[in-house]
């Protein structure tokens, strides 16, 4: 490993987090992630080990670092419902960091999310802790995707290779070159595959001036102040659902009970669609929505209403907590929500990766929801 070298910020500027924290991040995670990133409530238990262990989780603004600094993206990549039935044994990331740092011979500064959603907005946190490194206060997505090329680094012209995965038995693998964002996706999903399905995934460390650039900004942040809002209002017993809404700027646009599931794995990823059948205001209508790791694809009455890369969440009815596409069940009673994602996911340039024609519906036109008009803090 090489040498450690002077801190690129300033120890006073980073924020260390609370099991206070992890609790409302549990939460907002999972809400952000609009279904897929993993089991945010697996990944605060590593975090929670972690801490009871004497290591900090600190959280850096992206523009309190020297712009130099070396910051390396990881997350998790695989299907969200092998986290359920095989646990990660916790050190995969630290793996990746240190192989990275003896690939490219210098030490990394910080660590950067690659997605803020679910269990991959608390993984690279546990990483950062155990490598005695911040993690910054962005993410590449500002909500989950299924795929690595997906992530505004990507999108805006960051190379991710050379990159190194690491799974649980001890395998780590690198890929040194590849030609395309695609074909690094394509060939990291294949290794996965042979992995049983999940596994850590770094990308070729980033400057500190880029992330700040293109990082979608202040996820944590945000996702622990969606958290909050959700626990004081179950507090004061109000509703929770409402609360999420006013903090983001999104909408309630469907109530419905699952009447009908399909779900399967397919080529690492967990596919499917979901009916719903509505309740309350909604009775009469009913609703689909298609699964993709996330929720990809909003239609009410067979009318496509939301489509990726805006947001689509999907909330217990009763207790506004985040239902991820592993834990769908038949009967479950969900609030349907819409939020917009952030401009950097809008351009065309970006849309080409993340709008609905990647997904394999070139037959819909995305059709942004109107901008978000956030509750004052």
């Amino acid at each position: 490993m090489p040498e450690a070298r002077k801190l690129k910020y300033d120890e006073a500027a980073v924020r260390t987090l609370t099991v206070e924290d992890l609790d409302a991040l549990e939460i907002g995670a999972g809400i952000l992630g609009t279904g897929g990133g993993g089991n945010p409530y697996q990944g605060k238990l590593l975090a929670l080990e972690a801490m009871k262990a004497g290591y900090e989780m600190k959280v850096l603004a992206t523009d309190q670092i020297e712009p130099d600094a070396l910051c390396m993206s990881i997350g998790g990549i695989g299907a969200p419902v092998v986290g359920v039935e095989r646990l990660r044994e916790g050190r995969e990331g630290l793996r990746c960091l240190r192989a990275m740092e003896d690939l490219i011979r210098a030490p990394i500064d910080a660590m950067v999310c690659e997605e803020i959603g679910g269990a991959n907005a608390i993984n690279p946190l546990v990483t950062a802790a155990l490598g005695g490194l911040p993690i910054l206060d962005c993410d590449g997505m500002g909500r989950a995707f299924p795929e690595m090329q997906m992530t505004t680094f990507s999108i805006y012209g960051h190379s991710s290779t050379p990159s190194v995965m690491c799974d649980l038995h001890g395998n780590v693998v690198i890929f040194s070159h590849a030609v395309s964002e695609v074909w690094h996706e394509r060939m990291a999903r294949a290794c996965v595959v042979a992995q049983g399905g999940g596994a850590m995934l770094a990308t070729a460390p980033m400057q500190a001036h880029f992330v700040h650039r293109y990082g979608i900004p202040k996820s944590y942040t945000k996702a622990i102040a969606i958290g909050e809002a959700v626990i004081k209002a179950r507090k004061v017993q109000e509703d929770p659902i409402a609360a999420v809404c006013a903090l983001e700027g999104g909408r309630r646009i469907f109530n419905g009970k699952i009447t009908d599931l399909k779900r399967h794995l397919r080529g690492g990823f967990a596919v499917g669609d979901l009916e719903l059948a509505g309740f309350d205001d909604c009775v009469g209508q009913t609703a689909g929505v298609a699964i993709q790791n996330e929720f990809l694809i909003f239609r009410r009455n067979g009318k496509v209403e939301v489509t990726v890369p805006d947001l689509i969440v999907l909330l217990d009815v009763d207790t506004g907590y985040p239902i991820t596409t592993e834990m769908l069940r038949y009967g479950q009673r969900v609030a349907v929500l819409a939020v917009p994602c952030h401009d950097l996911l809008r351009s065309a340039q970006a849309l080409e990766v993340v709008g609905p024609k990647a997904f394999g519906y070139p037959e819909i036109t995305f059709s942004p929801l109107p901008p978000a008009v956030r509750q004052a803090a």
